[in-house]
């Protein structure tokens, strides 16, 4: 169990505790980033490669992919109160990321086209490791819709598919690093309960701390009266002297 007494708490302009997380910005995140753009490349490739009518595979795939987005921001937005929120909707991301991986593999060998990253393991294909790299070291650098719009109506579905699925790996692995680092995180500082309990201890803490000051300022108020009623008495007895 977390000593309360050791957590780190966030603090508002008068100084009282947060019993809230610190707020992650989510948009800065490279795994989000990503993300949104696996949303725009998706939407783009259902519309160029995939039937519009009857194939359900599209619903599927552009739903998966905004799951990822929404999820990722849902859960981050949540996790300022609840880490468990969090987590959950993170696994869920992660969940939908690896459906539309799979949606985008099934189409590559249903084409019979290439999926270029195998070729780092076979070691048979060097055009395709070469594209594998070339790719890979470009997504790695962009992570903006923006860095992409350009190519995707000029793409063949090949070359689409293989981006996004580089993408979801990249995805994939930054959340799972993400992921684990929240958990250890919640093994150290525990939830939301204990956090309250840390803002009460901190809050007495704080208000017996602004006890001692006030009676010490009391005490020494005290101290200066009595010294001034000195002074006083003094001078009064002086002028008595001086009068008789």
């Amino acid at each position: 169990m977390p000593d309360p007494r050791n957590i780190q708490l966030e603090r508002y302009n008068d100084g009282t505790p947060s019993i809230l997380r610190k707020k992650t910005v989510y948009t800065e995140l490279f795994f989000y980033r990503k993300s949104d753009v696996l949303v725009q490349l998706t939407k783009v490739f259902c519309e160029r490669f995939l039937p519009k009518y009857g194939d359900r595979t599209v619903d599927q795939m552009v739903q998966a992919a905004r799951s990822i987005k929404q999820n990722i921001a849902e859960g981050l937005t949540d996790g300022q109160t609840s880490f468990e929120v969090e987590i959950k909707l993170l696994g869920i991301a992660k969940g939908s990321n690896q459906e539309l991986l799979e949606d985008y593999q099934d189409y590559l060998k249903h084409h019979g086209l290439s999926e270029w990253a195998e070729a780092r393991k076979t070691k048979e294909n060097p055009g395709n490791l070469i594209r594998f790299n070339k790719l890979h070291a470009f997504c790695k650098e962009h992570s903006d819709d923006k860095d992409y719009r350009n190519y995707y109506y000029r793409w063949t579905d090949e070359e689409m598919a293989n981006t996004a699925i580089c993408l979801c790996h990249m995805v994939d692995r930054m959340m799972t690093t993400f992921i684990e680092k929240r958990d250890h995180e919640f093994v150290e500082e525990g939830g939301i309960r204990e956090r309250m309990t840390a803002a009460r201890l901190d809050m007495r803490g704080t208000q017996k701390q602004r006890i001692a000051q006030l009676e010490a300022e009391n005490a020494r108020l005290r101290a200066q009266v009595a010294s001034l009623q000195r002074e006083l008495e003094a001078v009064k007895a002086g002028l008595a002297g001086d009068s008789g």
